[in-house]
């Protein structure tokens, strides 16, 4: 529990991120932070083509913390990105929900990774730390009349991928290979370990 009571102690702590799931991940591990949300303006997954999951992810989250570190003379930005991997083709939040139809249609009866890009950023030194983890996810088949049952809820909309694991899109999932948290928008155990090591890294 030593690194916990460190990250607990930290001076300052903003999520660059206005993703409320990321914020309930937040306070379920009992950590004090702000809401501060960036003002970087995501493209569309159509973008991503030519480039990877986790070089996508980790560029966006870092671009969301500097963002908001500019703002701060001090404190620990934490910002995030997530991305949904079909077969090498990248899928961010749907632009509508004919979108959302295609991408749910798309992953029903497969596997697919979420990679989730974490950036950490000290806005007195400037200093950072940047990774990136996946999870495999694999989904049942799905009729077309529950993927527009779903849509209709709203829950696609906001969503790498067109679903929420923590809600709903639940029900589309047979099983996970890695950290369930990472597919809801935020690796819970490898934040916690580069907090702690971030903010050691910071007192010394």
């Amino acid at each position: 529990m030593q690194a916990h009571k460190l990250i607990l102690g930290a001076s300052r702590l903003v999520l660059a991120s206005a993703s409320p799931r990321r914020t309930a991940l937040l306070s379920q591990i009992g950590l004090t932070f702000e809401v501060r949300p960036s003002d970087v303006v995501e493209p569309p997954h159509s973008a991503f083509s030519d480039k990877r999951g986790d070089e996508i992810t980790r560029k966006l989250a870092l671009l969301k913390a500097k963002s908001v570190a500019q703002h701060y003379s001090e404190g620990i930005i934490i910002g995030a990105d997530t991305l949904v991997s079909l077969n090498g083709k990248l899928l961010g939040k749907p632009t509508d929900d004919a979108d959302a139809m295609t991408m749910l249609t798309q992953l029903s009866g497969t596997s697919h990774k979420v990679i989730t890009g974490v950036a950490l950023v000290d806005a007195f030194t400037e200093r950072t730390v940047v990774w990136a983890e996946t999870t495999q996810v694999y989904f049942r088949e799905l009729h077309r009349t529950e993927i527009a049952d779903y849509i209709a809820t709203g829950e696609a909309a906001d969503k790498a991928g067109a679903y929420g694991i923590q809600e709903r899109g639940a029900a589309f999932v047979n099983r996970i290979e890695g950290c369930y948290f990472n597919v809801v928008g935020l690796p819970l155990a490898s934040l916690v370990e580069r907090l702690s090591n971030f903010q050691s890294d910071v007192s010394v």
